[in-house]
This record gives structure tokens, sequence and C-alpha cells, in this order.
């Protein structure tokens, strides 16, 4: 993007059964966007896409009549669910053809949405990734807080450059969005992949806001999930069940082992039993363990060789809003090949 070139921003806000806080977000975007605007910050052909990721309630809808009303929405919708990691790359997949900058958020905007006059003026600083940090968990659980800081800590371990405290909530220039188009996982772990473009970067900090409506999309489920996918790069659930299977049952010979403890002070044991018994449960529980693992690499590999779609938009409303405009032009190389 030239410097003294006004941009063409584009909102990418993932949504899943978002029907509760669509409206209030919408409008509060809106403004943000008007704001810009009007004062010569982004281009007045900006726009806000919503990607509806399979709902099941009246997000779409609601993503429908925004977009009747006012040509500064527009939307994906994919055909099911396919996870909020690809609403995400599908938005920038689309916009980065028109848009020059990009910002990703939720639709809950517990992310403050303020910050997007402070992304927009560090991309004129020539930034072409702007992370939003949180500076604050005090809003979250004493157990969220604590297994997020256990989950950065050891992927700094395992030497994954992550930026701690960093959800979805960033700035993106349209370079650093074809450059992450390059990575053709079948399920890319985005937060990972990102600090590796290599492009300047900087940060800005908030503090996460409440959720104003609706329920969380993450529940400690999706958060185990989320984490082993960020130490693996995929999830297979079938082999992952073995793995809670090994974790399972060597927690039993943990308990066994206490049980054998107390049968040994109270002098009612049969001699060699307890080291056959707790040898057996053991091995069994590491060698579950350590095969599932294996496993999981293996299962990805298998994954990525199928080389199936990583979402299928059934509908987009974005790309026709620029029908008279010619999609934009990367301006540098990969591997000898031109980049669009």
């Amino acid at each position: 993007m030239e410097k003294n070139k006004t941009p063409r921003l584009t909102l990418v806000v993932p949504c899943y059964n978002e029907e509760p806080v669509l409206p209030a977000s919408a409008d509060t975007l809106r403004n943000i966007m008007q704001q810009l605007m009007t004062q010569h910050q982004i281009t007045t052909d900006s726009k806000i896409m919503f990607v509806d990721d399979g709902s099941k309630d009246q997000t779409w809808g609601l993503i429908t009549d925004l977009r009747k009303n006012d040509n500064l929405f527009t939307g994906l919708k994919f055909s099911r669910n396919y996870g909020q990691e690809a609403a995400l790359m599908a938005g920038m997949q689309v916009a980065h053809h028109y848009a020059d900058l990009i910002i990703t958020i939720d639709a809950d905007l517990q992310d403050d949405p303020q910050l997007i006059f402070d992304m927009v003026a560090k991309s004129r600083d020539s930034f072409d990734i702007v992370y939003g940090v949180r500076n604050d968990r005090s809003s979250d659980t004493w157990f969220k807080r604590t297994t997020a800081q256990s989950f950065y800590w050891f992927m700094k371990k395992l030497g994954v450059d992550i930026v701690p405290n960093h959800s979805d909530f960033r700035l993106m220039s349209r370079r650093a969005v074809t450059a992450l188009m390059q990575y053709q996982e079948a399920s890319p772990f985005i937060r990972g992949i990102i600090p590796q473009l290599g492009f300047p970067t900087t940060k800005v900090y908030y503090k996460r806001q409440p959720r104003q409506a609706g329920t969380s999309k993450y529940p400690l489920r999706k958060m185990i999930r989320f984490a082993l996918d960020g130490l693996l790069s995929f999830s297979v659930a079938p082999i992952r069940a073995v793995l809670y299977a090994g974790i399972l049952i060597c927690g039993g010979a943990l308990a066994v082992f206490l049980w054998v403890i107390i049968q040994h002070i109270r002098g009612a044991v049969v001699t060699g039993w307890s080291s056959i018994m707790l040898s057996l449960w053991f091995l069994g529980g590491f060698q579950l363990v350590a095969i599932s693992i294996i496993g999981e690499y293996v299962g990805r590999t298998f994954t990525e060789a199928k080389h199936r779609p990583r979402f299928i938009i059934q509908t987009d409303t974005y790309t026709s809003s620029f029908t008279d405009t010619k999609p934009l032009m990367a301006t540098f190389h990969f591997d000898h090949q031109s980049v669009k």
C-alpha cells in the first residue's frame, strides 16, 4: 500500500449464532467506520463483512437485512459450520483481493472496537500487522486465566512464536494477508502462523469487556481442542480419544498405587501383586499416550493429503459489492512466482 494513499478497509467478523449481539455490534462498527471515513482515514467504499459460520439461528437473516439497509454491510455464508478459524481464513481470503487493510474482530465486541482507530493509525506508520493484546485478564475466571497463561508458556517452551494474550483481534495489510494465504494447511493455526510471516508488527493494548448478550462460543471442550490444535496443528478425533483413554488409564494407575500403599500399611496385600499390577497399568497407559501422539501426526498427514476444501461459501455478497472494481494486485513474490 502506498503511504499517502487512503486505504480501503474491510472488517471481517466471524459469526456463529450471534443473533442476540449482532444488531448492537453492527451499530457500533458502523459508527466507527463512518468516523474513519469522515476523517478520511479510509475510503468511502470500505466494508464490514460478517462471515456466518453455519449459524442455526437468525444470524444470516440479520446480515441480509443489514445489507439491504446499508451497503456498508456485506456477508459470507458457509454451507455448514466449519469453525472460527475457517471463518477468519475465508473472510481474509475473499477480502484481500479488494481491501488494502483487513481487521478481524469477534462479533461480541469483547475486544475493544475503539482500538480500530489506533490500528489504522499504526498501519500508516508502515506496520503490516497490528496485534490487539489484552493487558488485563481480571474479567476471566481463575481457571481460564491460569490455563491460558500455561498454554502460552508451554507454546513458548516448544519454540512456537505466539503472541501472549492475543486472540484474533488484529489488523493486517493486504500483502501480509496475501502471504498468509500461501499456507495451505487444512486447519491452519492462525495465531502461530502470522508471527512467522516476518512483516513489520506492533501491538496495541486493551482490557477485554464482559459479553453483553448471548453465550461464549468457547466452552472448556473447545478450549482444550484449540490448545491441542495449536500444539499438533490439527485434530483427529478417534486418535485423540485414544490419547484421552491413555491419560485416564494413567490416572487409574495412580489411584491403584495409592490403594496399594494403603493395603501395605494395613498388611493386607499379596507379595509381588503390587509391582506386577502397577507395571501393567503404567506401561499400558503410557504406551497408549505415546501411540496416540504419533497417531496425531499421522492423522494430520492423512488429512492434508486429501486436499479437501477448508470451507465452502454458499453466498457471497462482499465480492458482488465490487463488481465494477478490479481486484488489487500484490507487489511482491514467493518462490519466483507472482502472487495475486
